[in-house]
């Protein structure tokens, strides 16, 4: 299995996956680069994953599915360019022969899943859209802040290993706000230089994994003393672990 990151407007990412003949797209928000990428290969689009309704994971659905016939697959809670296979977290969907478990992580949006499964060529995998990014989370839109926590507890409960397929290239700017959450967090300042060095090259930052996440992200780590008392010096009244998540989210919707 291949795993590519196909780069799309300013900053998106539609995950492409193939084994060589067969292929499945993640949020495909303009059939453009898909088409391009899959006539260079030359595979056949077999599946279409989709996390959340925004137009920007949306937009190429129609034209791929028309062109290819591809099986499209989205939440059943939102609205997905018909026609699309329904689905509610603990569903499982087969695709390229890999067995995804879908995993509900509302917050976003309100009806915003997730794709993992367990072992793709040796490791796992999670296609999280705009819910889980690396050093970040996706701002809360029709969901609620204790929504959001309690999916990106559900993300983070993840093998460390699994590979986390976020849906936009927010690395830097993420990982600027993180560190001026958690100053003091060695592992966090090592990564930033990390992808830094890689974004100059011309590399995307991702993959990157649970394991990461859980040392640098501070949206996975709000119950670290370091990070709740930076929320809380900031925000005194943010009491409560739904609360210091709040001020957090709120604090970087303001950081510049």
């Amino acid at each position: 299995m291949d795993l590519i990151a196909l780069p799309a407007f300013d900053d998106n990412y539609f995950w492409l996956l193939h084994d060589g003949q067969q292929a499945l797209v993640v949020d495909p928000g303009d059939a453009a680069p898909v088409r391009a990428a899959l006539d260079q290969r030359g595979l056949q689009l077999a599946s279409i994953l989709v996390t959340h309704h925004h137009g920007d994971h949306t937009g190429g659905v129609a034209e791929l599915r028309a062109a290819t016939g591809a099986q499209v697959f989205g939440p059943a809670r939102e609205r997905i360019p018909e026609p699309f296979t329904p689905l509610h977290g603990g569903d499982e969907v087969q695709a390229l022969g890999i067995r995804f478990r879908v995993i509900d992580v509302p917050g976003h949006t309100a009806g915003h899943i997730a794709y993992f499964a367990d072992a793709v060529a040796g490791a796992p995998l999670l296609f999280c859209g705009d819910t889980l990014f690396s050093g970040g989370c996706g701002r809360i839109f029709e969901g609620t802040p204790a929504q959001m926590l309690a999916s990106l507890d559900a993300l983070a409960a993840l093998p460390a290993d699994t590979r986390v397929c976020c849906a936009h290239e927010y690395t830097l700017g993420n990982l600027r706000f993180a560190c001026a959450v958690e100053p003091g967090n060695r592992v966090l300042a090592d990564y930033q230089r990390h992808c830094q060095q890689l974004r100059e090259a011309g590399q995307p930052t991702l993959p990157s994994s649970i394991g990461t996440e859980r040392a640098i992200n501070p949206f996975l780590r709000s119950r670290e003393p370091a990070v709740t008392q930076a929320v809380q010096a900031r925000t005194p009244s943010a009491t409560g672990d739904v609360a210091v998540f709040a001020a957090l989210r709120e604090w970087k919707n303001e950081f510049r």
